[in-house]
């Protein structure tokens, strides 16, 4: 009876019954199916001690089988298939070669670095805010240019080397006359010994003046200024002309300049075309000059005055918006001066916040000699549209000016100095790298009875203006200065510019000696050299020298290895090595370094 009680209490066998196999466990025994059939033995580890059994019906674990030490490894294949293994297998004993293993490692450091917020708003980022349409300006060219083929528009680029990117490209007019500008203007031109217009200002103008963002490339001494300078004015002009300006509106149009000295000469250049407006009846255009070192009340007596048009530093700016002393409700027009140094690490936030003043969509136009590639890209981000205007290669050096490299020792550069003062008339120009440096050698002139002057950061406002000014004017023979007088100044007349010593960043080389051969003059550039130089500046300086086909001293000839940097477009060194990159990381938060001697960030040159 208890056998028949146990009989009933197990479980009665369903034929139709299947046991559950886990999922692991399937997809092993499918594998080993498919091996089977393919003639090859099970190398499937097995699951809870349970052995696979081969195709021969052997055990893989046990007896029979080979010892453990004799048997093949044990693999786990994914679920990648077996040509997508064996295509990864053939990648990896192929390897990468030193030159694509450098390139990928560059590529990669330039993605981390420009991978940056766009120059727009804090307004527009947080609202991914997004304008479409370039501004309209009512400025159309002439008939027969708009009829003209594009074939041939592009020859007449191809024919100055212009190079133009962008949609829908404005056509390039190689005449003031047919720029529709106002004769006043053609006559104060005209009166200047300007004729005609250089290449930028060819493509650049009419670009600008039918309303596309712009970024305008080209080398020292071409004309920029005019490029971006009269477009403002006439759009002021055309504002004022519409609706009258009342005490405290404006500014319309707004450039903003790296350096003091730079804002002032731009501010002279465009009250020049105001009051050329005004001598044929127009309104009166009030320009403001927005820099440090200058009242804050009387500036602030113009703005409620109403001012159409403001040239300005960062800090000064900055310090004006942020105190409700100036608003940019009206402004539509704004021009970065030397941009690539504008929106480089240190300065990117600051011309945001500037930016973050405006409240609706303005014309954005970006000018300089240099414009790396990180800087273009990141550029671009800003602008709707935008038209790229590049006159010969970014960074590259004027080929009128004669550039001569001399290897002087450290303790003879004094006694050197005086005879390369001799090789031409004055007035001359002397560049230093420190403001120490600046004033041991306006001191060591003035004894040897050179009429000499000096211009740093570390001078007051009313001495740098002093000093800038009785240069120009031809009160004095020699200008001393560190880079604060190498971005956009223009000299007249100008024949040598020395190089005290090397600059850190070759951009600056290039800035420093475009203060010569300018408005198709020929100018000479001497540079001392020694072994205080880092090997990277003098490989881009040589590679500099033979882009622009001078000669190369042995000094430089010695000096060798790969070139071609993105981030600053330095000749030769790479990425790795950049001199301007690991500035700029040092830098990089700190907004108490003031590159330019503007103030408002404090004063470091």
């Amino acid at each position: 009876m208890a056998r028949d009680e146990e009989a009933e209490a197990l479980p009665v066998e369903d034929e139709e019954y299947e046991e559950y196999i886990p999922v692991k466990k399937r997809r092993q025994l499918e594998v080993q199916s498919r091996l089977s059939r393919l003639g090859r033995p099970s190398l499937v580890a097995p699951l809870n001690g349970e052995p696979l059994r081969n195709k021969d019906g052997g055990s893989s674990d046990g007896a029979g089988a080979a010892p453990r030490d004799q048997q093949p490894a044990v693999q786990q294949r994914g679920k990648e298939s077996l040509l997508i293994l064996k295509a990864k297998a053939l990648q990896e004993g192929l390897g990468e070669t030193e030159q694509e293993r450098v390139l990928k490692e560059e590529a990669e450091l330039m993605r981390s670095i420009t991978q940056k917020a766009a120059l727009k708003t804090y307004a527009e980022l947080a609202k991914d805010i997004k304008y479409t349409q370039v501004m309209k300006t009512g400025w159309k060219p002439p008939l027969k240019y708009r009829l003209t083929s594009e074939d041939e528009h592009q020859r007449v680029r191809d024919h100055f080397y212009i190079i133009c990117e962008g949609h829908h490209l404005p056509p390039p007019i190689p005449a003031f006359e047919d720029m529709r500008l106002p004769p006043s203007i053609l006559r104060y031109l005209a009166d200047a010994g300007i004729k005609k217009p250089t290449p930028i200002q060819m493509q650049g103008l009419p670009a600008i003046l039918s309303g596309r963002d712009m970024i305008g490339i080209a080398f020292t001494g071409s004309g920029k200024t005019l490029a971006f300078a009269l477009p403002m004015v006439l759009a002021a002009y055309q504002e004022e002309v519409r609706m009258r300006l009342e005490g405290g509106e404006g500014p319309i149009g707004m450039v903003i300049c790296p350096s003091r000295e730079l804002a002032r000469q731009t501010y002279d250049i465009v009250v020049a075309y105001s009051e050329a407006l005004r001598a044929d009846g127009a309104p009166e255009l009030r320009t403001l000059l927005t820099i440090g070192g200058v009242d804050m009340k009387s500036q602030g007596d113009a703005i409620r005055a109403g001012v159409h048009m403001v040239v300005a530093t960062p800090g000064r700016l900055k310090d004006l918006l942020a105190k409700r002393r100036m608003t940019l409700d009206a402004c539509r027009y704004v021009c970065l001066d030397e941009a690539d140094r504008m929106v480089d690490l240190g300065f990117e936030e600051d011309i945001r916040e500037i930016l973050s003043f405006f409240t609706g969509q303005r014309q954005m136009l970006m000018f300089s000699a240099t414009m790396p590639m990180k800087i273009k890209a990141f550029a671009e981000s800003a602008l709707v549209d935008p038209v790229t205007v590049n006159v010969g290669r970014a960074g590259a050096t004027n080929l009128d000016i004669i550039q001569e490299v001399e290897y002087v020792k450290e303790e003879a550069k004094l006694a050197y100095l005086l005879e390369c003062l001799q090789k031409t008339p004055p007035p001359v120009l002397v560049f230093a790298e420190g403001k120490k440096d600046v004033d041991t050698i306006h001191q060591f002139l003035l004894l040897k009875g050179v009429e000499a002057v000096a211009s740093h950061g570390s001078k007051d406002q009313e001495d740098r203006e002093w000093a800038i000014q009785s240069f120009k004017t031809g009160q004095k023979d020699v200008l001393i200065a560190t880079d604060v007088a190498s971005k956009g100044l223009d000299f007249q007349n100008v024949q040598h510019v020395i190089n005290y010593d090397m600059p850190e960043e070759i951009e600056n080389y290039v800035h420093r000696i475009g203060r010569t051969g300018r408005r198709g003059k020929t100018g000479l550039a001497t540079t001392f050299i020694n072994k205080a130089q880092s090997e990277s500046i003098l490989l881009d300086l040589k590679h500099l020298l033979r882009e622009a086909k001078q000669r190369i001293p042995p000094e430089l000839e010695a000096a060798s290895g790969t070139r071609g940097c993105v981030y600053c477009g330095g000749l030769g060194h790479r990425i790795a090595d950049c001199p301007k990159l690991r500035s700029d990381t040092r830098d990089a938060g700190r907004n108490s370094k003031d590159h330019f001697g503007s103030g408002g960030f404090g004063a470091e040159m």
